[in-house]
């Protein structure tokens, strides 16, 4: 069967909220996508199609060129969409290999760029009488790959399509958007990154670091200050992935928000440099009260307690870099802080509270929309949620409508919410309080679409008597009150 409509237009508004200033040059395709649906994706489709290359970057920096002979160029490899592709990016990797031998597990995807192209481009095809081919347009998705250096892959072409091959310097690939976009690629994140950490800071301007136990030789940095994190696992999809499975297994700890801060390039035992990708979070718990399986303590420090400690020197210098970069209003005060100041600022000072947007998407027959989420995700794993998001920088129904559009296709009208619920909770003691808030939607257009299936795998509309086992424990609460008529409960705060 060919790719489906929601796998292709998820991964054209993943691309577009990433590049919006492409959406005009993108319209014939959006336009397609919108009344071809499927059949966009067959080469079938002389209206205009879809195309997937695959753009292999070697331990050089140089790019992947074959020479397609029906068009006697150097391009990236590429081509049409299969019946048995299940992913645009599938599609790239079963056209690198056969184009050029180099087979998909030789190759791995650009951190970042996993499930989102590199670069979507529309060219021309001319008309080929031969085939019965009138002309049409290729809609062509690009996928950013890295060539793990400790391969060696014997490059067997594709005789009938492909003449050559060429490892092309980035300022020498033949298309000039694409050269372009190389050019300008980010460098913060190393592909061949391997591990990840934790840069995590609070309200106070301090940061939480790890004293490691002292087994000289048989850990890393034995008796020294650093932040949590390891080494990346096969299991783990992202280094996101990585950085989060580390705070949980080190300290029992999840953040709701990770994001990428920067690359710490630090030195192992035997002197080579490890580059180490770095998350940043924000988080005001007491670190006493965590479950530590690893090392002595954890404990918060300003960036001026950094040199009466025991810490590497690029620690300290990302730790400095970050708490330089925060507002004016968090910078930290000089100087140790005593316990009871390392103590959770609740409830005798300001903790910010997170602000999560929930649609109740009740149907005329009473049944409420739940969505199952991914096995691999951060929080509540294959576990029932209603549709949800934070807030950006954004008011909440601005929120809640862009959430049900990019979540599931839903269009819903400012004038049709209306708010029947707040929770205010924690997991646990310590942890972030949240701030949910429910709004109904009394109408809206559209069926619950799969527009993200990395987070979502199902939406179902549920009987609120017969609820799922298997359901995030505050959204049951909210659910029944809401049931109730009761605007406001609260969940997991102390008795």
């Amino acid at each position: 069967m060919p790719l489906s409509h929601d796998h292709i237009r998820t991964t054209v508004d993943s691309y577009l909220a990433r590049h919006p200033h492409e959406r005009e040059q993108l319209g014939a395709f959006l336009d397609g996508l919108d009344w071809i649906g499927d059949e966009i994706a067959s080469r079938s489709t002389f209206t205009g199609h879809i195309t997937c290359g695959a753009i292999v970057v070697d331990g050089l920096g140089r790019v992947l060129h074959v020479l397609h002979l029906a068009s006697g160029m150097f391009l990236v490899p590429g081509g049409h969409a299969e019946a048995a592709d299940e992913s645009l990016a599938g599609t790239a990797l079963r056209e690198l290999h056969e184009e050029s031998g180099i087979p998909p597990q030789a190759v791995a995807p650009w951190p970042g760029y996993e499930t989102v192209p590199f670069d979507i481009d529309i060219h021309d095809i001319d008309a080929h009488p031969g085939k019965d081919e009138p002309g049409h347009q290729h809609f062509d998705f690009r996928f950013l790959f890295r060539l793990h250096t400790s391969t060696e892959v014997p490059v067997v072409l594709q005789e009938d399509e492909v003449g050559d091959i060429e490892w092309r310097p980035v300022d020498r690939v033949t298309q000039p958007p694409l050269r372009e976009k190389l050019l300008k690629l980010p460098s913060m994140i190393e592909p061949e990154t391997a591990n990840a950490s934790a840069l995590i800071y609070n309200d106070r301007g301090e940061y939480l670091l790890h004293l490691r136990d002292y087994f000289p030789g048989r850990i890393w940095e034995p008796g020294m200050w650093s932040l949590l994190g390891g080494g990346r696992e096969p299991q783990d999809a992202t280094l996101a992935h990585t950085v989060r499975r580390e705070l949980t297994e080190e300290a029992g700890l999840d953040l709701a928000e990770l994001t990428p801060f920067g690359t710490e390039y630090a030195s192992s035992n035997d002197g080579a440099t490890v580059p180490i990708a770095i998350y940043a979070g924000r988080w005001n718990g007491d670190p006493r009260e965590l479950r530590l399986t690893e090392g002595v303590m954890l404990a918060w420090f300003t960036p001026s307690d950094l040199h009466r400690l025991r810490i590497a020197d690029t620690t300290s210098d990302l730790v400095r870099r970050h708490a330089a970069s925060l507002p004016a209003s968090a910078a930290p005060q000089s100087g140790f802080s005593s316990p009871e100041e390392r103590r959770p600022a609740s409830p005798n000072g300001t903790v910010l509270n997170v602000i999560g947007v929930h649609l109740y998407l009740e149907r005329p027959n009473g049944t409420v929309l739940l969505g199952l989420r991914h096995p691999t995700s951060a929080f509540a794993p294959s576990t029932w949620h209603v549709l949800a998001g934070h807030c950006e920088q954004e008011n909440a129904i601005a929120c809640l409508i862009r959430e049900a559009r990019e979540e599931a296709g839903l269009r819903i009208e400012r004038q049709d919410v209306e708010l029947v619920h707040v929770v205010h909770h924690i997991d646990r003691v310590g942890d972030r309080p949240r701030m949910g808030l429910f709004f109904r939607a009394r109408a809206w257009s559209g069926e619950p679409q799969l527009r993200e299936p990395d987070k979502c795998t199902e939406w179902k509309f549920w009987d609120p008597a017969t609820l799922p086992d298997r359901l995030v424990p505050y959204i049951r609460v909210a659910i029944e009150k809401i049931q109730n008529g009761e605007l406001y409960s609260e969940t997991g705060w102390p008795a």
